[in-house]
C-alpha cells in the first residue's frame, strides 16, 4: 500500500483550518485508502466510493499531528433478502490519524467505539 501524505493539512494556520482540510482530504482520498473494515457490523464489505469524514479532536506534539475522525460511508450485506441481492448499510467508524510533522505521512488505526 502506498503511503498517503497529509502534509499540506499541516500548514492550516488554526486548528479549525486544520480540522476542516484534514476531513476534505480524507474525503477526496481514492477507495480502498482507509482501514474502514472495523466499522462493518454485519460482515458486508466496505463501499468507500462515498465516504463522510468528521474530525472529532486533534491533538499534537513536536512529531505528530494526532486526530480522532469519524468516518461515515456505506456497508455492502450479501445475501439477505429475498431476492439474494446485495443490501446497503449505513456503517460508522473512527479512525486515529497520526500525520508526521517530518514528512506528512499518515497512518490510519481503527478506534473502538
Amino acid at each position: 500500500m502506498e503511503s498517503i501524505r497529509l502534509r499540506h493539512c499541516l500548514e492550516a494556520e488554526d486548528a479549525e483550518r486544520f480540522k476542516q482540510r484534514l476531513a476534505a482530504a480524507l474525503n477526496a482520498l481514492p477507495g480502498g485508502s482507509l482501514p474502514l473494515h472495523a466499522g462493518c457490523e454485519q460482515g458486508g464489505l466496505v463501499d468507500d466510493s462515498n465516504i463522510s469524514a468528521s474530525v472529532l479532536s486533534v491533538e499534537q506534539d513536536k512529531d505528530r499531528f494526532l486526530a480522532s475522525v469519524g468516518i461515515f460511508f456505506t456497508e455492502i450485506v450479501g445475501g439477505c433478502n429475498c431476492s439474494d441481492d446485495p443490501l446497503e448499510v449505513n456503517a460508522y467508524c473512527v479512525l486515529e490519524v497520526a500525520i508526521s510533522r517530518r514528512d506528512g505521512v499518515a497512518k490510519f488505526t481503527p478506534l473502538q467505539l
